[in-house]
């Protein structure tokens, strides 16, 4: 259902799917989704704000899962449980917000609610009149009468994603832009609950989003010199839906037994050489070489699991290169029907973040990202490269060949 601006529609689905849609091409910057939880028109503290830096909210009921390609269209997904929602908060509002542009050079911007559990759409709005705006308020879930409803709002910030964060009554540990007045909220009724004052950590909104057009960055740059930095792999498995509704009815699938393995190969400063993988149980270790460690061996892409490694960047003197790469263990042939978002969070510095292309090739391995120490700085390369295993090698010799690691391998099994 396609709506006008504040025209508003029943959510009757105890679980929704929010897809923040655009098209991609040279020049478009980046759109990031994020959702703020509100009682009474503000947060009650900044652990209601789920965005990309804090991608899971403290009840677990709303969730930001990341972006991924469909063809020409970016998309950048938010889950909603609403029947696990504490019962003070009565809204949620979706929020885009443009990296290093407006959104008058972004094309095809669009919000949709989806039936988590079926994938029918629920509501559509299109939002075609931005101008010099770098965030907007697309829509709002909101309580009434003991149910959910959409309402399409379409409201632009010129202050970015700081502003529009403030004015729900965020604190943001970056410096403000002189911001538009809030869209007006009408006041609270008499004895509704009131916001508490904030008692968490100021939301820090920097990050770095890798793209084929600018694919690498200097982790000293961003301040990720030292701690640990945080690897993680998430993904979404989509199944075909017959019937009207989306262009291609794909949503991700309630169950799958899909089963991918973070893996990283490296090579030291003394020139050892090996790989960090759940195969083996070579699970690595962080505090002696190679100072590189898997933390588990996920099966559902969940972002807030997902599959991770953690590279001990106080040891960056002691790596020479890390090849971050993924291979299906089983449940799929291909990364065909596979979407995902890498992310790279130092603990000190702004994260890494970028998408994987749709995969076009029978391809069941796919190098993520190779990390090199140039002249002690550590410099993070996107790659985003689907490699096709021959018959009669393994994922890992594929890896290994395309980036010439020259390992012996022997096979090995979890």
């Amino acid at each position: 259902m396609t709506m006008h601006k504040g025209t508003n529609v029943p959510v009757t689905a105890a679980s929704v799917r929010i897809e923040l849609g655009r098209r991609s091409g040279p020049g478009v910057p980046d759109v990031d989704a994020s959702a703020l939880l509100l009682t009474a028109g503000k947060v009650r503290s900044d652990g209601d704000f789920v965005f990309y830096n804090q991608p899971v909210h403290t009840s677990g009921a709303v969730r930001h899962d990341g972006k991924h390609s469909e063809g020409a269209e970016v998309i950048d997904v938010l889950n909603a449980d609403l029947d696990r929602l504490e019962p003070d908060v009565d809204r949620i509002v979706i929020a885009a917000s443009a990296q290093e542009g407006t959104f008058a050079q972004v094309a095809g911007l669009c919000v949709r609610v989806l039936d988590a559990a079926g994938g029918a759409e629920l509501a559509r709005f299109e939002s075609a009149d931005a101008t010099v705006e770098t965030a907007f308020v697309l829509g709002e879930l909101y309580r009434r009468q003991g149910g959910w409803k959409f309402r399409a709002v379409g409201q632009g910030y010129r202050s970015g994603l700081a502003g529009l964060a403030t004015d729900f009554g965020i604190s943001v540990d970056e410096p403000e832009s002189v911001r538009e007045p809030a869209p007006v909220s009408p006041p609270a009724p008499p004895g509704a609950p009131q916001p508490p004052p904030h008692t968490s950590a100021p939301a820090r909104l920097s990050k770095v989003t890798l793209t084929k057009e600018a694919p690498a960055v200097s982790l000293t740059k961003q301040g990720g010199t030292s701690g640990v930095m945080r690897v993680n792999l998430s993904w979404q498995v989509h199944k075909q839906f017959s019937g009207w509704g989306r262009k291609l009815g794909k949503v991700m699938a309630a169950h799958s037994d899909l089963d991918l393995d973070l893996c990283a190969l490296y090579e030291l400063a003394d020139g050892r050489k090996g790989v960090v993988q759940a195969l083996g149980n070579a699970f690595g270790a962080l505090h002696q070489p190679p100072f590189i460690h898997l933390d588990g061996d996920d099966r559902t892409g969940a972002r807030e699991s997902g599959e991770n490694l953690t590279v001990n960047l106080d040891h960056a003197k002691d790596l020479r290169r890390i090849l971050i790469f993924v291979t299906i263990y089983e449940g799929a042939r291909s990364f065909a029907s596979v979407n995902g978002t890498v992310t790279l969070q130092p603990q000190h510095g702004a994260p890494v973040d970028f998408a994987l292309d749709e995969c076009t090739v029978p391809s069941n391995v796919c190098a993520l990202a190779l990390i090199t120490n140039q002249g002690g700085d550590l410099v993070v390369q996107r790659e985003a490269r689907y490699l096709v295993t021959q018959r009669g090698s393994s994922p890992q010799r594929t890896a290994d060949a395309a980036y010439g690691w020259g390992m012996q391998w022997t096979p090995g099994r979890k």
